[in-house]
This record gives structure tokens, sequence and C-alpha cells, in this order.
């Protein structure tokens, strides 16, 4: 999967990457290595780490549900709509220079986000933050594609992707750690990391490389992009704002102009002759099987690690280190078992595996939706995510895999781009739509207050115990639905 865990083949949304002997000077790749994974595990960290510090912020700034939904939706909006031309942009204007620009943007808004001063504030930071991502994920592998030959090219991009693999399923864990030894205010300090981090690789890039080749006359779908963020933007807004009854006939309104401008975009990437998002690589059955396995799985599990660290820090108390071990086996069993399950695919197939590990998923799922009520993080919580970790370990490689081996090879860059943003979209729909069904679920239970509230209120904690194992049942049900999706709809050996 090219989401939380960039494979080998992760390459830009757009041509395919070569070797260019001028791009870098000879003995100075490494910088440029070092540089690219700089700048990925900050974007894909910053995707992550708001989940565990959304308790500390809410408290910290007096956020309602709504805006703390919006701060981290705010960031999906935008990077899950431009990473697919994020990687044009850099043919066309030059993917050093596209990497720098994207970096600057970055480290300017992160700045912002750590010295906001309202929820609002820090929600149009995270706009920008997103969009400064989109320009370095995909440029990040593009240069190291560029900067290596194919010889000793394979050993570079396996260092980028585990770390940045690492550093996505390490989000909360870093924020945890963060939080318990600084304090409620050290959130800030999450987002002010990234500027000497930046800084950094922004020096690297400009001592690494040579010459920073463009393409002038490379189109870029602009519109597609508009048409993407518009419609992405509505959706989850109108997603956000639906109270059941009480729903306004503006959220009705919005939601179905969003489903307009959806429609828009698709008949825009019918008829562009070059569209950031090529439609017909969905008529192959593995391609669409695997993508929609992709949205189903990361769906649940964006749902989880946004809601869950508000029921055990908010609700029971517990520190954030100790929330994000719950998080840890995810991390961890990525780290030391994507590779094998990764041939064992190969050995057997991609559907076998990816159908096992989604079941897992969803096995680990159901045990937190029956214990969640319980209020007993180290003996139930725990020992739930792990099963869950582990299954999700079982299908990242798998996800690739199938993704990649559906396209042909000129077609692989822009496979990867698909299923990259997919998987940022399904965390974007997942923390909207789940945002309203936890509140709805929480004034069911009997809460008077806010899911995701500090208060020491038994009523209220209760509440939200049984609101969050909605979420986890939801979750539980796609991780099924995504193990039988990859069981008929992607191949095994033995089958194909």
């Amino acid at each position: 999967m090219a989401d939380n865990t960039p494979s080998e083949r992760a390459a830009p949304p757009r041509a395919r990457p070569v070797f260019d002997a001028g791009f870098c000077d000879e003995g100075k790749r490494r910088l440029i290595l070092v540089a690219a994974v700089l700048g990925s595990s900050m974007g894909f960290i910053d995707g992550t780490v708001v989940s565990i510090a959304m308790p500390a912020i809410r408290q910290s700034m007096g956020a309602s549900l709504d805006q703390a939904t919006w701060i981290n939706n705010a960031y999906m909006v935008t990077l899950a709509a431009l990473i697919l031309v994020g990687g044009a942009f850099g043919d066309r204007f030059g993917l050093a220079r596209v990497f720098s620009m994207g970096i600057g943007v970055f480290i300017v808004s992160s700045l912002v986000c750590a010295i906001a001063p309202s929820p609002d504030v820090l929600i149009t930071a995270r706009l920008a933050q997103g969009a400064g991502a989109a320009m370095m994920i995909p440029g990040s592998l593009a240069m190291i594609s560029r900067a290596y030959p194919r010889d000793i090219r394979g050993r570079a991009i396996g260092l980028w992707a585990a770390a940045s693999a690492v550093t996505t399923a390490s989000g909360p864990i870093i924020g945890g750690l963060a939080l318990s030894l600084g304090g409620p205010e050290m959130w800030r300090w999450i987002f002010a990391i990234n500027l000497p981090l930046g800084l950094i690789a922004l020096v690297m890039i400009r001592i690494g490389v040579a010459r920073d080749a463009r393409q002038p006359d490379q189109p870029v779908d602009l519109l597609g992009a508009g048409l993407a963020i518009t419609g992405l933007g509505a959706l989850a807004w109108a997603l956000t704002h639906l109270e059941g009854r009480g729903t306004t006939a503006l959220t009705w309104l919005i939601g179905l102009g969003a489903i307009a401008v959806f429609l828009g975009f698709l008949w825009q990437e019918h008829r562009s002759r070059h569209p950031m998002l090529p439609l017909s690589l969905f008529s192959d059955r593995t391609f669409s099987a695997a993508n929609a396995a992709t949205f189903a799985l990361y769906f649940g599990m964006s749902a989880i690690m946004f809601f869950l660290p508000m029921l055990t820090v908010a609700g029971w108390n517990i520190s954030e280190i100790e929330a994000a071990a719950a998080f840890a086996p995810l991390s961890i069993f990525i780290a030391a078992f994507s590779t094998r399950f990764g041939r064992l695919s190969d050995r057997i197939g991609a559907g076998p595996v990816i159908a096992t590990g989604a079941a897992t998923v969803a096995l680990g799922y159901t045990a937190l939706a029956l214990v969640a009520p319980m209020q007993l993080y180290w003996l139930t919580v725990l020992p739930a995510m792990t099963v869950a970790g582990f299954g999700m370990a079982m299908v990242v490689a798998p996800l690739s895999t199938a993704v990649m081996g559906a396209v042909a090879d000129q077609r692989s860059g822009t496979a990867s781009g698909v299923n990259n943003a997919l998987s940022r979209i399904a965390g974007l729909m997942a923390v909207a739509a789940m945002g309203s069904l936890i509140g709805f679920a929480y004034a069911r239970a009997g809460g008077v207050f806010s899911y995701g509230e500090t208060l020491s209120d038994d009523a209220h904690i209760a509440a939200m115990g049984a609101a969050f194992a909605i979420i986890a049942w939801v979750a539980a049900g796609l991780a099924a639905f995504s193990a039988i999706i990859a069981y008929f709809g992607i191949p095994s050996k033995s089958r194909s």
C-alpha cells in the first residue's frame, strides 16, 4: 500500500523516472537520499501525529469536535487532492525545485501551526501544510530514482521506503512521547520540529543537486486538481455536519454540490489527454479490487487512530505515551514482517495473503468493539490493537504488489499515485463521516457534553466508550469486506 507504507515501486504519479547522470554530483547522492527521507517523513508523520495530540489541542484551544475533525481533515484535503499532480509539477518545473518549494511551504505553515492562537488559524495552516506535503512526497522518491543508477537504486529506495513506513506508523508514538514529557502545550513543538528538519533538507538538496532538468511542455491537469480540492473539501464538510434529524438544508445542499463537482471531476479525467486520475486503470479487476480493499482498510484504520486517543486520554485519563502504545504494534509489525509477507505474496499470490490479513484486522477491531466500554486499557485494548496491527502488516506489501502487478511497467508510477491518493482520501472521509456518527452515538448513549472532552463524569465517559464501540464495529465490518474483496477479486497463484 502506498499510503502509510510506501513500497519500492511508489514512484510519482507521472512518468517513471530514470537515472540522470547530470542531476547530482557523484558522491553527494547520500545528501539527496537523506533529504528525500526527511521530506517524506515529515509529510507522513504530520498526517498521523495529530491524532494523539488532539485531546491536548482541544483542551489548550477550546476546540469543538467539528474543529478537531478539521484540524485533521484540512491537511488531508489538500494532500489527497494534490498528490496526484505533485509529480507532474516536478516534471514540468524541476524535481529539486518543486521538492524545495514544497518544503518551504511546509515549514512556514508548520511555524504557523506551532504559534496558532485559535483553532481556525490552525485549520488554515494545516491546509497549507497539506499542499506542501503534496509537493514533497512524490518528488522525494523521484529524486532518488534520478540520482541513483539502477544497479544501486534498490537499496536506496528500500531505505526510503522503510523510513517512510516506520515514521508514518510512529506518528502517534512520537506525539505521545513528546506530550508525556513536555505537558499539554508540547503539541506546538510537534509542528515546530519541522523547521530545523526542513532547513536541513533544503541545504542538502542545494548542495547535492547539480542540474535540475525541466520539461516546460509537460502538461498539468490544473482543472482536475481544482475540482478534486473543491469536491473533497465540500464532501468532507457535509459529512462532518451530518446530525441525523438535525441536519440543515445547507448541509444537504453542499453535499449534493460535492457530488456534482465529483462527477465533473470524473468527466474531466475522462476527457483530458493528460488526466491526473486515468480511469482506464480501473478496467483491470485486480487493480480495482486492490484499491477497493485499500480504501476500506484505511478508512477503518484512520477512524480508529483518530478517535481511540480521545477515548483513552480524555476519557480514561491514560497518559499520551501510554495511549500511543496501542499503535506501537502497527509500527513494529510493519517494520519486522512487511518484507516477509511481500515474499509470501510473490510465492502464492497477493489475494490469499491480503484476505487473511484483512480478516485478522477485522478480528482485532471486533475485539476492540467488545472491550471498549470496559475501560481496561492494558488488558483489553492493547491486545486487540496488537491483533489488528499484525493483520495490517500482512496486507501492506501484498497490496502494493497487487496494485503494481495489475498495470504495465510504464504506468506503475501513475498506479502508485492513484493508490496513494485513495488511501489518503479514505482517511479524510473516515474522520469526516465518523465524526458525525460518533457524535450521534455519544448523544444516544446519554452523553450531554461532547465526545473527546476531558471531563471526570461517569456518564460522559460511559457514553464515549459506547460511541467508540460503534466506530470499531464499522471498522471491523470494512476490514471483513476488504477480506472478501481480496479473496475473490485478487487472484492467487493457483487461481491465476
